[in-house]
């Protein structure tokens, strides 16, 4: 980001600030690689100045840009004795170096993003980190992110390690791992694409939801005979419940048996431990533990979980579903689901500011 601070003596009319923040919006493009749109300017005026000794009219520039520029280019265009394809390299092998080095630093904030293609049938989300809130509000990062699931969506990698390794997308002479490095030299911050899940729908399509800016993305995998504006409205309001209520399950069809004789086990221990329930009849128990399971099941299983725009306030999602398949003359079956939060499960980093400055203070 380039900045400009411009300090005279001279006292200036707002008019006269409005031309002269014209005028060095004009000229920022004269350093390569930089434009108005990303430019600060400071005008300071009616400052006592002095030079030599004497009190005079007088004004200072000040130009500073943060953040890399077109000199990195140049400076390994003259250590490749102006072999251009050397150049690159040299650029890609200091842009990993710097990658390495922030490598061990935390990264837990970032976005989520999602992106499907209709024609195709597919949805893809992917999770990339940040170091920090401020980056992830970035604009070129933002950007970054939305080609990271650009390559997401036609990428036939089964794991992260696979899809790191693959050809960039935007540029085939490096890898999503190689395009990611160069990112992380240009932002300063350590980068991490966490995860990335594609779904396929054949027989109906991909719906897409991003909560609070990409702190939450979905995907609902809806199998339907009937497309039209209401099921489509339908599919969103789902992924929105799935971001809103995190479900861990579509349906109780997707929970094991397993899972639920271990859930009744404890509830039977917490019975027995309590003098009160466990002096009731078998029956008694066996009826309250079925009970809090089946209640369980309803926070845990989308289908299930009371929808959230419910004007009743007990409508279930499977009836809400339900409802709009029968006005539109519909068969409609909520496949899946994938729901991804930013950060979710991974060690923040927590800044102490004030201990930071007293520190560069006292040293």
């Amino acid at each position: 980001m380039p900045y400009i601070a411009v300090t005279t003596s001279k006292a200036l009319s707002d008019e006269q600030k409005d031309e002269l923040k014209k005028t060095i919006g004009q000229k920022i493009s004269l350093i390569p690689g930089k434009t108005e749109a990303a430019l600060m300017v400071d005008i300071s005026d009616n400052h006592t100045m002095y030079f030599a000794g004497e009190k005079r009219k007088l004004a200072y520039v000040d130009v500073r840009c943060y953040g890399s520029t077109e000199f990195e280019n140049k400076k390994a265009l003259t250590e490749a004795d102006g072999d251009f394809d050397k150049a690159i390299e040299l650029l890609r092998e200091k842009g990993l170096a710097k990658a390495a080095k922030k490598a061990d630093r935390i990264a837990a904030e970032g976005l989520v993003k999602a992106t499907v293609c209709d024609k195709c049938g597919v949805g893809a989300i992917i999770e990339v980190n940040s170091e920090t809130d401020f980056v992830a509000k970035n604009e070129k990062f933002r950007n970054y992110v939305k080609t990271v699931a650009d390559q997401a969506l036609t990428t036939e990698a089964a794991d992260i390690d696979a899809f790191l390794a693959e050809k960039w997308h935007l540029d085939e002479s490096k890898t999503v791992a190689e395009e990611l490095a160069a990112q992380i030299a240009v932002i300063g911050e350590n980068l991490k694409i966490r995860r990335f899940q594609q779904v396929k729908e054949e027989n109906g399509f991909v719906a897409s939801y991003i909560h609070a800016g990409g702190k939450i993305g979905v995907l609902v995998d809806v199998v339907t005979d009937v497309v039209n504006d209401e099921v489509k409205e339908m599919a969103k309001n789902v992924a929105m419940q799935v971001a809103a209520l995190k479900p861990l399950y579509t349906s109780r069809d997707e929970i094991s048996a397993d899972y639920i004789a271990h859930e009744k086990e404890i509830l039977l221990a917490q019975i027995k431990n309590d003098p009160k329930e466990s002096a009731k009849p078998e029956k008694v128990i066996e009826g309250m533990i079925n009970g809090r399971v089946n209640k369980e099941l309803k926070e845990i299983c989308l289908l299930d979980q009371v929808y959230v725009k419910a004007e009743d306030g007990k409508q279930s999602v499977k009836a809400y579903v339900d409802s709009v398949a029968k006005a539109a003359g519909a068969n409609i079956t909520i496949k899946g689901f994938v729901r991804f939060e930013t950060g979710e499960g991974l060690e923040k980093k927590n800044e102490d500011f004030a201990a930071e400055v007293a520190k560069q203070m006292n040293a």
